[in-house]
């Protein structure tokens, strides 16, 4: 940690951030059907522990709880997902009011705290009905998503101003469909391009349906869509490390936000992935929807990675495996490892691969509204005798990471907010609730909650918009 205080413009959006099949639990409460991850979760094997979305943290019946631990926070803003199959269990026809109404108390308890509510529609829990009938490669999926985003729209649209599509398209195309760790579980490179396509189809019909309203105090309505955008650095210099590095920036970055931003594919990618997909999937007039006009555009960031083509005279502990079916048609990259510290995930902590990516993307696109909705890191955090969770770990990974967010906006970037990621520990998807990520401790069987050090460290930084001097204390509550 760096020793000077640093402080974010007035008016800079703080909150935190959750997934609805990570915390809600409840998964078959009120009409709900299943998922894709309630269906992945149950095959033996694919979820570490055989840990399953019930009953996470039960939020579905705790947020009240909840959004009292938002407010001892001094949260502004909670960014939040909507569970499709709770509001259609179907994916598509008949609307379950049960579970809409949920999502309705949800934003009046919220209005009433003084949180704005920040809700993205789609992270990841795709109904089964619409898996079973071919999930997102197949074009319908796109097309029944827009009908969703409609329902949701006209339920909450008089209250909520933003509003954010997709949550990271590149984990439910690549991790789902390619690499498989993911539900739904498949292996299929060609889907996994299709479902790239189909998922920003889907983004595209959302948005020109939420763009042009109004809530009932007469704030426009704001759309956009979260993308996991990392920086790949080449290993060395070398033409193999560099031809890497290109090669997963395309198929990490540039096939989501060439076509958002600028409504087109790059060439160098499908070039790439020519013996996989021609991209006959594409018809006349996507890209154009694709391309419709977002207000803001969420950065979720974690760690950087260091990429070869070439990993000879590598120390082989150095080299991370078994990622080449992620990158489709890049089989021979590996990721390798600098020798920094690591999260209980395994990834390395360099905060200026935020910076990079957040100059990166205010060069590509001038003007456009740029906010952190993800950023943390798990460690393997407990408990003390006390009765307090102390975190320092976290605390020191969020100090460089606000460091450098701030950096970029003293640079220039219209950076307008930060989304903590976790506000609570949770279902941490084929990892199960092995990895901790949260603000807030919970304790699964009782499912107790306790704000760490570090929940008190950011509330300080909340509540001042400033990052204060080490050793300043973590506790103004």
């Amino acid at each position: 940690m760096q020793d000077a205080p640093v402080r974010f413009p007035a008016g800079f959006v703080w909150g935190a951030a959750t997934a609805s099949f990570q915390i809600e639990g409840a998964t078959t409460a009120d009409g709900r059907g299943p998922s894709i991850w309630d269906t992945f979760a149950a095959t033996p094997g694919a979820v570490a522990g055989g840990d399953t979305g019930e009953p996470a943290t039960d939020h579905y019946r705790r947020y009240p709880e909840d959004i009292a631990l938002m407010r001892e926070l001094g949260l502004g803003a909670y960014r939040f997902s909507i569970a499709w199959p709770r509001v259609l269990p179907g994916g598509a026809g008949a609307v379950n009011r049960a579970g809409l109404d949920f999502y309705d108390r949800l934003v009046d308890a919220l209005l009433a705290a003084g949180i704005e509510p920040w809700p993205t529609l789609y992270h990841w829990d795709l109904p089964q009905p619409l898996e079973d009938a071919g999930g997102w490669p197949v074009r319908d999926t796109a097309l029944r998503f827009a009908e969703y985003a409609a329902v949701v729209h006209d339920a909450l649209g008089d209250r909520v101003a933003n509003w954010t599509t997709l949550n990271e398209p590149w984990c439910s195309a690549f991790l789902g469909y390619a690499q498989g760790v993911h539900a739904p579980g498949r292996r299929e490179p060609a889907a996994a391009l299709a479902a790239v396509h189909h998922l920003l189809l889907a983004h595209g019909l959302a948005a020109e349906r939420i763009r042009g309203g109004r809530t009932a105090d007469g704030r426009a309505h704001r759309v956009g869509l979260v993308h996991n955008q990392t920086v790949l650095r080449p290993h060395t210099g070398s033409p193999a490390d560099l031809d890497a590095a290109r090669r997963v920036d395309g198929l990490r970055n540039r096939i989501f936000t060439d076509p958002v931003l600028h409504g087109r594919y790059p060439d160098d990618v499908l070039a790439d992935v020519a013996a996989v997909s021609d991209f006959g999937f594409v018809r006349d007039g996507d890209l154009a929807t694709v391309s419709t006009p977002i207000d803001l555009l969420g950065v979720n960031f974690y760690n950087p990675q260091w990429v070869a083509g070439d990993v000879r005279g590598v120390d082989p502990a150095a080299v991370e495996q078994g990622d080449g079916a992620t990158w489709v048609g890049s089989e021979d990259v590996r990721f390798v490892l600098q020798g920094l510290p690591q999260t209980a995930m395994g990834w390395e902590v360099d905060a200026s691969g935020l910076y990079d990516v957040l100059v990166r993307l205010a060069a590509e696109k001038p003007g456009l509204e740029l906010y952190v909705t993800e950023n943390g890191a798990a460690y393997d955090d407990e408990v003390a005798a006390d009765g307090a969770v102390h975190d320092p770990q976290r605390i020191g990974y969020l100090d460089q990471h606000l460091r450098a967010a701030h950096r970029a906006i003293a640079d220039g970037v219209p950076l307008r907010g930060y989304f903590a990621w976790s506000l609570l520990d949770n279902f941490e998807w084929a990892l199960g609730y092995s990895r901790r990520f949260g603000l807030v401790h919970v304790d699964y069987p009782t499912q107790h909650r306790v704000i760490k050090d570090s929940g008190r460290w950011y509330a300080r930084v909340v509540r001042s918009g400033e990052v204060p001097p080490p050793g300043s204390g973590s506790d103004p509550l």
